[in-house]
């Protein structure tokens, strides 16, 4: 397993899509004409005598913005503005304090605008800075465990966004996985043995009411938010409504203003030591794992909610254990005949297992 095992992954990262045809870009050591060493190799003869190296570049910086397409500069820039330290010193040339020097520049300058940037990196010349270009476009076939690890990992974590370190998910005490509707804001409190702490509902009842008023919105959510219990990473459900479609546009507008004013408020209530403690996670995704897609529409999860409210009484081993003082109370509440049906409630607990055995599972 190479570093070209995990590189999609992190070509992938946010929603855009680099499309880089490794195979084809079989980039060698590129020599130039101030370079004082001669080439004598097969190789870097091909490399002299190419196109691009007939021309000639006044400085390395020029050199840099000439040698790789548009489309192979994205891909590059991805990597090393998205990989963190231990995923870039698999990289060749990059391990020990180089990759902690791309570390720091990232935090204090920002993200890497183009290829030139990189020589503002303490010990990067212009050779390295090549070398680490070609070595991300075209990396070595012979991988190691770590790179088998970050590919594994990478993979266990492609239905949530951001990414986060696998180090943070071995160490998760508890997550709270939050749902939304028009009508409500519903969490589940789960920890990493499947045990539910708190599960509940509020409703919003100023929600999609004549006029839209952020500040409604914004006094309603964070009278809900003062109610979640802290925890570890707090997973918000990522609804597939396109903001394309005309018809729902005023629910689209709804759900995306929750999920903002959400994100911010758990955010600043629950950050610690500046770190990323919201995620997203796709509706679909949940739906998949549990079997209830139909076609591109998700069916209620309540008949599987109630299975596992009855495994916790009948089962030693359930597949989600509930507080004994309240199983009664859960079970007479999705039992009841009603009109006001509380899925957001069972979405929110569904949300919280598919977290842990799509991704907990796959880190042990």
């Amino acid at each position: 397993m190479s570093f070209s095992a995990w590189l999609p992954s992190l070509l992938r990262r946010g929603s855009y899509f680099f499309h880089v045809p490794l195979g084809s870009c079989q980039l060698q050591p590129l020599h130039h004409s101030w370079c004082q060493k001669k080439s004598t190799s097969a190789v870097e003869h091909n490399c002299v005598n190419s196109p691009m190296m007939n021309q000639t570049f006044k400085t390395p910086e020029d050199a840099l913005s000439n040698l790789y397409s548009s489309e192979q500069q994205s891909a590059i820039l991805q990597v090393l503005n998205t990989a963190s330290e231990s995923e870039l010193s698999t990289i060749k040339l990059l391990r020990g304090r180089k990759s902690v020097n791309v570390i720091e520049h990232r935090e204090k300058y920002g993200p890497f605008q183009n290829l030139q940037n990189l020589l503002n990196v303490p010990l990067f010349q212009y050779k390295t800075v090549v070398k680490v270009c070609n070595f991300i476009l075209n990396p070595s076939e012979k991988g190691d465990r770590r790179e088998r690890k970050i590919q594994d990992t990478r993979s266990s974590m492609r239905f949530i966004k951001p990414e986060i370190e696998r180090e943070r998910l071995e160490t998760l005490d508890s997550i709270v996985s939050v749902v939304f509707g028009t009508r409500k804001i519903a969490w589940a409190h789960v920890d990493r043995n499947l045990a539910v702490h708190d599960w509940q509902q509020e409703e919003c009842g100023r929600f999609m009411k004549g006029t839209y008023i952020p500040a409604v919105y914004l006094e309603e959510i964070s009278s809900v938010v003062s109610k979640i219990p802290e925890a570890d990473l707090y997973i918000l459900e990522k609804n597939g409504l396109s903001a394309q479609n005309t018809n729902l546009f005023p629910i689209t507008l709804h759900l995306r203003t929750v999920e903002a004013m959400l994100y911010a408020l758990l955010q600043k209530t629950f950050m610690h030591d500046g770190q990323h403690k919201v995620l997203s996670m796709a509706r679909s995704t949940v739906g998949k794992h549990f079997g209830l897609m139909v076609g591109d529409s998700r069916s209620s999860g309540m008949d599987l909610v109630k299975q596992f409210l009855l495994q916790s009484v009948t089962q030693e081993q359930p597949r989600l254990s509930f507080p004994r003082n309240k199983v009664v109370r859960y079970r007479n509440l999705f039992s009841s005949v009603t009109q006001n049906r509380d899925e957001e409630m069972c979405d929110s607990l569904l949300q919280a297992l598919a977290f842990y055995e799509l991704l907990l599972n796959n880190t042990t």
